[in-house]
């Protein structure tokens, strides 16, 4: 790490509450060799925006210009309107890994494997995320020329990623965090997904089941099809007998499908149909929350770099499928700060659309000023140039405006706002394309053979989860609703912060009831719909995670993906007591409404959850 630098605001400092505080001071600031924080969070915000501004040289800025970009940048993160992802912040120095976001391919090879280990190791160390694709591996058992032996299988290399990054994050900024994805014609498919099912396993790992719009169309039908597999050595197909162990099984186990296979009609009895690999996904992500589903066909029309290659994995949280070696820097726009009482309340529209386009040229500088601990990602990042600016803050939005998060009203807000933030980004694209050059592959991008849009980079809209960067700015997270109006959030190992709504706790007071002896009851309860001495009305608007049906917040989701160019990260909160039925409604929901992938977790699945009740 260079040495650090300690730069002096240009404008005035940041308003930050004590929980932000207590986030930057744990986590970002800089320290002394006694682990001391020396700079105060308005010279971190101005160490950032510097960092940033000194790309403008790159273009022609002139020392004094730069100076500019410096404050604007600086007011831009210190008003709290934008913060980007975490690695911007610990990381800007005079150099410094500034991006969240890396896919990292997997090669079927004793060296193409710990090569992609290794770069994990320089990723995680510098605070980025890595997502991996294990579609490549041979399945447990087949044979290994080079040795005359058979392999283990992509389960027990798995296991070296994930106890790669436990030895890397004692030594990092942050907890390593990864994601893991197998496409459900692997062989074996059964293994990865009863992987989590041990919740002391792959703890740092998402996993999310790599699906096709033919197997999903099989699925929706409840078909007794065969569930087919193949080897992506061989290309040979397979069946799964029922009869095989799912954690020992290999290769040798199955029934490999020849020509002399006509008709497998009669042979459901003895064979995993399509069916009932669905209903084991449905099972297993209703008893711990995993695996994710991941629509690959949906996620690929959407590649704007399709002959590249095809999408095989995104980041941790989802939200940024990316080409093998592909890595994005995320921001967020903080949607509270932009609602104004004026005439009625509503969104200050040109106040928003500023912001869009200085975050977008903030997000492009990353780019330019980024060090990438992985050679290969770097010359792929600067040719493709994607950034993900996003938004937090949208369910403070809605109780700010009076709008229910599940209601008609809240979803064409929602897709409104969406719409309005990634057209206002991509004619920032347009422009910063005309002033400093297209990125490198357009010719060979979606952008040009399809849109004929000169465009700075190759994706510019998604939505990240946004959960340290919505402590700091005290908003709530990504556009999730409110896990409750109050509830305990456990950052910094395991440390433990009471956190408030602010838009609830300033209405409440307005009203004249709040009281803490309130603020205790609504601690322990999670909501306030069943709270005597609360106006209806209040607690119509007032709606958290679990008061919301999960058709709402599949609903949601899909208003923000249509309008977006990555993808959308967002969790479909369900009760203790939802059913197996609710989990496929949900599943089935969100691939009809044209999401790229869905994640659910069912109430107190997991012994620890980041957000908890007293």
């Amino acid at each position: 790490m260079a040495n650090p630098r300690i730069i002096e605001p240009p404008g005035e400092p940041p308003a930050l509450t004590d929980n932000a505080l207590a986030v930057l001071e744990g986590r970002y600031l800089i320290r002394d060799e006694h682990g001391q924080p020396i700079e105060t969070p308005a010279q971190l915000f101005s160490r950032v925006a510097l960092l940033v501004a000194e790309a403008e040289a790159d273009y022609g800025a002139e020392p004094a210009r730069i100076k500019q970009w410096h404050r604007d940048f600086y007011d831009l993160m210190a008003s709290l309107r934008f913060l980007p992802n975490s690695p911007a912040l610990m990381n800007a120095r005079r150099a410094g890994m500034l991006s969240a976001c890396f896919v990292l391919p997997i090669e079927d090879s004793i060296e193409g494997i710990f090569e992609a280990i290794k770069q994990t190791a320089l990723i995680q160390k510098a605070g980025g995320g890595t997502g991996f694709s294990f579609d490549r591996l041979r399945p447990t058992g087949d044979r290994v020329a080079s040795s005359g032996g058979t392999t283990s299988g992509p389960i027990s290399f798995w296991r070296v990623f994930s106890e790669t990054t436990n030895a890397i994050q004692q030594g990092a900024f942050r907890r390593g965090a990864n994601m893991g994805m197998m496409s459900v014609t692997h062989p074996d498919i059964l293994k990865f997904l009863h992987a989590k099912q041990n919740l002391a396993a792959f703890t740092n790992f998402n996993i999310s089941v790599k699906i096709t719009d033919e197997w999903m169309a099989l699925a929706l039908r409840s078909s007794k099809k065969l569930h087919i597999v193949a080897n992506p050595r061989t290309q040979q197909t397979y069946l799964l007998p029922r009869q095989i162990d799912v954690e020992s099984y290999s290769i040798d186990d199955l029934h490999p499908l020849t020509a002399d296979d006509k008709s497998l009609s009669g042979k459901t009895h003895r064979f995993y149909t399509v069916g009932d690999i669905w209903k084991m996904i449905v099972f297993c992500a209703h008893k711990t929350g995993e695996p994710g589903l991941a629509f690959i066909d949906r996620i690929n029309r959407d590649n704007p770099t399709p002959t590249l290659g095809a999408i095989e994995a995104t980041n941790p949280c989802g939200e940024q499928p990316l080409l093998p070696y592909e890595s994005c820097t995320l921001g967020s726009i903080n949607l509270a700060k932009f609602v104004v009482a004026d005439g009625g309340p509503d969104l200050d529209w040109p106040a928003l659309a500023e912001t869009v386009r200085l975050a977008v040229r903030f997000l492009d500088n990353i780019v330019d000023v980024c060090d990438y601990p992985v050679k290969n990602t770097a010359g792929l990042a600067r040719a493709n140039r994607k950034i993900g600016l996003g938004l937090m803050g949208f369910a403070d939005c809605l109780f700010l405006l009076g709008v229910p998060y599940d209601s008609k009203r809240g979803l064409e807000l929602g897709s409104r706002i969406m719409e309005f933030v990634n057209d206002t980004a991509h004619k920032a694209g347009g422009e910063l394309a005309e002033e400093r050059a297209p990125f490198p592959n357009w010719e060979k991008s979606v952008w040009k053979t399809r849109f004929n849009r000169k465009m700075r980079n190759a994706a510019v809209t998604c939505i990240a989860p946004t959960g340290t960067i919505s402590m700091i700015a005290d908003c709530s997270c990504g556009i999730e609703p409110a896990y409750s109006l109050v509830f305990k959030r456990h950052v910094l190992d395991d440390a433990e912060l009471l956190q408030i709504d602010p838009v609830f706790k300033q209405t409440a007071q307005r009203h004249g009831f709040y009281t803490k002896r309130l603020e205790s009851r609504i601690a322990r309860a999670g909501s306030i719909q069943n709270m005597a001495g609360i106006p209806a009305g209040i607690r119509r608007i007032f709606r958290c995670a679990y008061d919301i049906a999960p058709e709402w917040h599949v609903r949601m989701q899909a208003a923000f993906q249509q309008h977006c160019d990555a993808a959308v990260s967002k969790t479909v909160n369900l009760p203790r007591n939802a059913t197996l039925a609710t989990v496929e409604n949900a599943y089935r929901l969100a691939y009809r409404l044209g999401c790229k992938g869905i994640t659910i977790y069912r109430r107190g699945t997991r012994p620890h959850e980041p957000m908890t009740l007293y």
